[in-house]
């Protein structure tokens, strides 16, 4: 009997985890874009920051995506560290929410809500413009379903004879409350908040064991302790592979924790009597008493709430301090050049909470891609006027590694963008999707036609010729006109969609054209009048060639970017 309660236990929490993450997700989906918008826009001070932190993640029901966000902010240099930190703090205040949420289907019968939001729902899901807030009532049916199960079950297992005395006698050893006692619950509450990785399915495992009086409630309390830690150790551990500032922000939610949890402790005793009071809760109440279940659950979630509320008001104000610890405790790492722009900046922490989020961080890793790209064409410019063969060399070994970078890139991001385009995706997202993997594609082109003129200027230098002063200076110019529209296409990169102004781009494309056209016609005539050799006339053709194919491939990255259907043939 006990092994098939356990195993239901067991599938109830994993449909409260499913639940909780559809539910999650779903709102991201509805608000994703509009919550960009807030968090960049309301942190010009701490204050804001902190209320920001808060109203998001209470909408999203995610702290994890909160911060993710913020971090991305952080990194593009939209905000600073100090106001992520401020965001942070109100996104613990926000991830309350969640413990009320638990609560209210330990209080009230809502089993008989369940069925007709699956049934109103799987309707919603089949009209496509509904689907999403179908998923959402899907994942909070799923929530609630969970939450009644393992409230029942728990309920079930404790008048299990034999289950019920293991549980009572592994938990009694531990009813003293002395320092020890306190410090097994909390690392146990950190552990395994690790294991399962999400503080709100161990937020309903405590209050389902507080509620039904296997727990006492001074346990329960250090296990909502331990979770605080535990959701910071699981954020710093994916952090692990990220940027600096990522790291930085992933440690500094760990450090406002920890002190958290350390003044908590001090003061345990009367903050825990205090809200007691509050509930009208007596700790010493047996399981049978009157609205114990109630009561119990209800306590756990005013403390959670009361505790981050407070230690985000007593450490608001040295913010700057946290701030400065967390730089001077996690410090860049020194790489040379090739080796950082080798990186990818943006989506080395895997994908986000949600798909619809992730594509702002492999937007924000195409610009980066984009800028390396022309970073590359200027060292091609820095070639064609170096006279050194020594330096020449270098430089040209340099480029080589800049194509290698760029392929790699493209295979990168092209995969996170595959991975992210394996979820349920929003018809714009997934059009986006499509979009930018065109623009990957075009911009690593532009790479290969980078790369290709350095071959040609390696080439001329191995054969001891040269151009005529002539021919150097149509290079330059058209050089320019290229240095030009890759400008023009990072402009574009980093503007939103709907105020892009491309004729500029198109402008600089049919220069380059026309261009091309005249030195084409002059280099058969120059050729025949023998002011330099055919071979020396088809190199610079070549350069030629390449820059203005190097504007076609702007131009399709510009398409791109505008939604315009690739052209066929």
């Amino acid at each position: 009997m006990s092994i098939w309660v356990i195993l239901k236990l067991i599938g109830s929490l994993a449909l409260l985890m499913y639940g909780m993450k559809s539910m999650s997700e779903s709102l991201q989906k509805l608000a994703g874009p509009q919550l960009r918008h807030v968090l960049g826009a309301m942190t010009t001070n701490r204050f804001t920051g902190m209320l920001t932190g808060m109203f998001v993640t209470a909408a999203v029901q995610s702290s994890t995506a909160t911060t993710l966000m913020t971090v991305s902010f952080v990194n593009t240099g939209l905000i600073t560290l100090l106001q992520a930190i401020a965001v942070i703090m109100g996104a613990h205040i926000g991830t309350t929410v969640t413990a009320w949420i638990m609560s209210l289907g330990f209080s009230v019968n809502i089993s008989s809500f369940v069925f007709p939001a699956f049934f109103i729902g799987i309707i919603l899901i089949y009209m496509k413009k509904r689907r999403i807030i179908g998923d959402f009532l899907f994942g909070a049916a799923f929530l609630f379903l969970g939450l009644g199960t393992l409230k029942d079950t728990g309920f079930q297992l404790v008048q299990d004879p034999e289950a019920s005395e293991a549980i009572k006698s592994f938990f009694i050893n531990f009813n003293e409350p002395t320092s020890w006692n306190k410090l097994f619950f909390l690392l146990m509450g950190t552990i395994l908040t690790l294991c399962v990785r999400s503080s709100a399915a161990i937020m309903a495992i405590t209050m389902m064991l507080c509620s039904t009086g296997v727990l006492h409630i001074d346990q329960g309390i250090m296990l909502v302790l331990g979770e605080n830690i535990g959701t910071t150790i699981t954020a710093n551990i994916k952090a692990v592979t990220a940027n600096v500032q990522a790291r930085r922000a992933a440690f500094a939610h760990f450090i406002i924790n920890a002190i958290g949890v350390t003044w908590a402790l001090i003061v345990l005793k009367p903050f825990l009597s205090f809200i007691c009071q509050m509930v009208g809760f007596d700790p010493e109440a047996t399981a049978s008493a009157p609205g114990f279940a109630i009561k119990a659950a209800i306590v756990l979630a005013t403390f959670h709430t009361v505790f981050n509320i407070v230690n985000t008001f007593l450490q608001i104000g040295f913010i700057q301090y946290i701030e400065r610890f967390v730089c001077w405790a996690i410090k860049p790492k020194k790489v040379d050049e090739e080796e950082e722009d080798g990186r990818l900046h943006f989506i080395t922490t895997g994908i986000m909470g949600t798909p619809e989020l992730s594509v702002l961080e492999a937007r924000k890793e195409i610009r980066l891609f984009a800028q390396r790209i022309q970073k590359m064409f200027n060292m091609v410019g820095e070639l064609v006027e170096e006279k050194d063969d020594a330096k020449f060399a270098k430089l040209f070994t340099r480029i080589e590694k800049y194509e290698s970078i760029s392929d790699n890139m493209e295979i990168e991001i092209a995969k996170y963008l595959n991975n992210v385009s394996d979820a349920h995706l929003s018809v714009e997202t997934k059009s986006q999707i499509r979009a930018m993997l065109r623009e990957i594609s075009e911009i690593e082109s532009i790479g290969d036609a980078c790369y290709n003129i350095a071959r040609t200027l390696n080439r001329r230098v191995k054969g001891k010729e040269d151009f005529t002063n002539d021919q150097y200076d149509h290079i330059h110019q058209m050089m320019a006109l290229a240095d030009d529209a890759l400008t023009q296409m990072n402009v574009m990169l980093s503007t939103r969609r709907e105020s892009l102004d491309v004729n500029r781009s198109f402008n600089i494309e049919n220069e380059i054209n026309n261009y091309r056209n005249q030195l084409k016609s002059q280099n058969i005539n120059d050729v025949n009048d023998h002011k330099y050799t055919y071979a020396i006339g088809t190199m610079y053709m070549d350069l030629i060639s390449e820059c203005e194919k190097l504007g076609d491939y702007v131009v399709n990255v510009v398409e791109a970017r505008m939604g315009v259907k690739q052209k066929e043939g």
